[in-house]
């Protein structure tokens, strides 16, 4: 028992602790050592190397090695550690690494620095991340948010599959039969079917590379969003300048290599933007994701926030829209929003569709939020 608790802690602490920790280790053992030692003590042993050869290997063992959820957290190591875009820009290292959020966010950071012979394969690497989010965040956001919607209008003419028998039953309680034991439903009430769009939503996200898994997220949500015919979708994306992809949203992976991560932040211009594309501003829900670091003109993005409230809009900020649920954002800025009535927190991907459902039937946010313990106002 100790010895195996011995050679855990030889794992942990690497080779240079083996006087300390003389423990035999098995072939497998030191397949491991080795791969953590490229990655973990690459400043004291040359790691990797700039070489494909070895960074190819090094990809093939992690995953022979380590089960996918840690492969994905060394993958990430790597890139952020050794600065290895050339796992990125070869398309043998895209075909070898396991695609999920984070690699399509550094996909999208690189952008137009991915060389035309990478460009097929990048497209497949995000292609399978989108169709994976996609499978898993279509039907709940779906169900989510026309289940608000069906539930805000009343039908008097509905058919069976559109009866709501809760408030039917509740309605026709005077039609009681006492002989039959049964009500007569002489009035009838439907959730309805939607001819034309009840609601407006603008997705408004902040391209800075922090923002990255933010964007990829919001990226599938909002295409999920601009199949529903409930609600008209609108995605608006920022830096310095400002991008409508609203077109590109019937086709998520097009959008995403749309995008530029990097570069500064002018909240301010979007801000502005978007308000020129509102025409329904008491059904009209925006969210804004950004951290609140603003590089354009402070004041006047208060100015432009303020106005969106006061002309009606439902303004909410998102902090992150990632898995962690967390961010580092601009304090002053978020308790500025906050003191004008916008509710500012950051928000996991599987809660998203549920936010979504809140405010589109004007649900309390702030209550909903603390709720679903999350922290208001990035506190």
């Amino acid at each position: 028992m100790q010895n195996e608790l011995d050679k855990r802690w030889r794992l942990i602490l690497g080779a240079e602790t083996q006087n300390e920790l003389p423990v035999d280790l098995s072939k497998l053992e030191i397949g491991i050592d080795n791969t953590l030692q490229a990655l973990y003590n690459a400043d004291r042993k040359g790691g990797l190397g700039p070489s494909s050869p070895n960074v190819s290997r090094w990809l093939g063992d992690i995953r022979e090695y380590f089960p996918n959820t840690v492969v994905k957290v060394m993958q990430q190591d790597a890139l952020k550690r050794l600065n290895l875009k050339s796992m990125l820009t070869e398309p043998e290292m895209l075909e070898t690494v396991i695609p999920d959020v984070h690699l399509v966010a550094n996909l999208m950071t690189l952008g137009r620095a991915i060389p035309e012979k990478t460009k097929s394969t990048a497209r497949m690497v995000v292609k399978k991340v989108v169709d994976e989010l996609m499978l898993k965040l279509f039907a709940p956001t779906q169900q989510a948010i026309s289940g608000s919607l069906n539930r805000s209008v009343r039908n008097r003419r509905p058919r069976h599959n559109e009866i709501n028998w809760s408030e039917t039953i509740r309605r026709n309680l005077k039609h009681y039969q006492a002989d039959y034991k049964t009500i007569i439903p002489e009035t009838r009430i439907g959730f309805g079917r939607r001819r034309k769009s009840l609601k407006d939503i603008v997705l408004c996200i902040d391209q800075s590379g922090s923002m990255g898994s933010s964007v990829v997220y919001s990226g599938i949500f909002g295409a999920v969003m601009a199949s529903i015919p409930a609600v008209n979708t609108k995605m608006v994306v920022f830096d310095t300048e400002v991008a409508d992809l609203t077109e590109e949203l019937q086709d998520p992976v097009e959008l995403l290599f749309g995008v530029q991560l990097g570069g500064g932040t002018d909240i301010h211009k979007a801000l502005q933007y978007c308000s020129q594309t509102i025409t329904r501003p008491l059904d009209t829900v925006m969210i804004l994701i950004t951290d609140l670091y603003e590089g354009g003109n402070q004041q006047e993005m208060r100015k432009k926030a303020a106005q969106l409230v006061d002309n009606g809009v439902q303004l909410i900020t998102l902090l992150a829209l990632n898995d962690d649920g967390s961010s580092f954002h601009d304090h002053s800025n978020a308790d500025f929003f906050a003191s004008i009535g916008v509710p500012v927190f950051a928000c996991t991907p599987d809660l998203f569709p549920d936010l979504m459902a809140a405010a589109l039937s004007k649900q309390d946010i702030q209550q909903w939020a603390a709720l679903n313990d999350i922290k208001i106002n990035g506190r």
